[in-house]
Formats: C-alpha cells, structure tokens, sequence
C-alpha cells in the first residue's frame, strides 16, 4: 500500500491541535507547519509524534505549498487544526491508497459542530474545502493570502470521499469574531481593484446575510444559523469598510505643542 503523509497547518493552537493530531495517529507520518507559535503548539505536535516544520507565514498559498514540500510520501492528506478525522474517514482514505484506479485527488466533505450543535445548513453541510487528499506532485495551490486557490496538474483527475471528517472552527464566540476581523483582512486583496463606498459595503454585508441565512437555509440551524450569517455580514462589511480606509490613508492631525497658560492654539 501507498505511504500517507498528513500535514496540520498551526499558529497558537496549542488547545485544538492534540485532538487533531490524535485523530491522524494512523498515518505514516504527520507534519505541523508552525508559524512562529507562542504558547507551546510546537513543543506539543513534537510531544506527539509529529515533524516540526516552522514556516513564515505569508498567506495560507504559501504556507500550504512549503507544508506539502515538507511531506515525504506519495500520498498527501491536509487536515488543519480545528479539524479531526473519524475512523470511517481512516478507512476510506486507506481505501483509495491501496487502490491502482484512484483518483489524483479527493475532495472531503466537512461536519462543523458550532454553539453547541451539528450544523446542518447555513453553507456549513456538507462543506468542502481544497481537496484534502491527493497525490504529492498533482495539486498546488494559488498564493492567495486566504481562501486560497488551487489547481490539478494537466489530467489530473478528482473525486470526493463520501465519509466526513470533523471540524470545530470556533472554541467560542470571542474566537469566531477575532477570526472574522482577521480573514477580513487577509482578504483585502481581494478588493483592491474596487473603490468602495459605504453603501456597496452595506450592500455587499447585506447579501452575504441574506444568502447564507435564507437562501442557504441558516435560518433552520437555530442561534447559530444567524450568529453564522452575521458573521458573514461582519467580515464582508469590514473587508469593504477596510478597503476603504486603505485607499484614504486618513493621517492623524498634528497639533502645536502646548506650553504656557493663555497660549493661543488653533482649534479644528
């Protein structure tokens, strides 16, 4: 049978990446791509068996690419660290090793559990990725800084698992809404063509909403369908609102220093 290697992308994910790395303990080797980490995520992933690799981080492309670089065997499977792979997904993903007619790459569905709860719609099920197993060689990715790109090799060919993995995208909500301020930014990139105003940022939010709270059926998933739609409106609403400022450069306005009593001072 074909050797897996599984690379875990990681920065300060020290309470999430145990679970991770035990959940992928049956392959032949596991690589933690570390950017830099602080509270002790590199210590544990070695604690644990796995190959340290730190990687400076430069948008998730990158990252990605030299994490795949670092990986040893033929066959490589991507699992991030707020995702856990089940037994059924070990069986499947052994299945298509041993297997001569396999695909070059699969696509792996994803389950999210949120506040408490499986989510069902929203987007978020069944919810895919870049493909998470393939072929070392047949896919690299794009240098997007986020949501990042991905191609096949000429013929390549690709597929889906029919097996779930797990993912817990957020610890709690303060986590979710660092994640929204931090993607909207990583994501600018995106806009910087545009010249936005605040009633296409308004615009833009409002659809993200109403398309993942209504069209994508959030609205059956509870109090997490509408924490997940405005989360959605948030990040889009500040990607705009950031592009925004970026084009402005607004500059701080400078003010004579102010020394004696009665001292005139000129007042915006």
């Amino acid at each position: 049978m074909n050797k897996l290697s599984v690379y875990i992308i990681a920065y300060n994910e020290a309470r999430k990446l145990r679970a991770a790395i035990e959940s992928v303990l049956w392959a032949d080797e596991i690589v933690v791509a570390d950017s830099g980490s602080t509270d002790g995520t590199a210590d544990l992933a070695a604690s644990l068996g796995a190959r340290v690799v730190q990687i400076e981080f430069r948008g998730f492309g990158d990252l990605r690419n030299q994490a795949v670089a670092a990986c040893t065997h033929d066959w490589i499977f991507s699992l991030d660290s707020d995702e856990r792979a089940t037994a059924q997904v070990r069986d499947e993903v052994r299945a298509v090793l041993a297997d001569p007619a396999a695909a070059d790459a699969y696509l792996v569905p994803r389950r999210n559990w949120f506040m408490g709860r499986w989510i069902r719609h929203s987007g978020w099920y069944p919810n895919y990725r870049q493909p998470q197993l393939f072929r070392k060689g047949r896919l690299r990715y794009g240098n997007d800084a986020v949501h990042e790109t991905w191609a096949l090799s000429e013929g390549g060919r690709l597929d889906r698992l029919e097996h779930s993995i797990w993912q817990v995208p957020f610890a709690n909500l303060e986590e979710s809404l660092s994640k929204t301020n931090r993607y909207s930014t990583l994501s600018l990139y995106r806009l910087q063509h545009q010249q936005p105003s605040m009633w296409s940022a308004l615009a833009h939010a409002k659809w993200a909403f109403i398309k993942h709270y209504f069209f994508k059926l959030g609205v059956l998933d509870g109090w997490a369908g509408f924490i997940i739609a405005f989360g959605y409106f948030e990040q889009t609403f500040y990607r705009y609102a950031k592009r925004y400022e970026q084009r402005k450069q607004w500059q701080v306005p400078v003010q004579a220093p102010v020394r004696g009593i009665g001292e005139s001072v000129d007042q915006p």
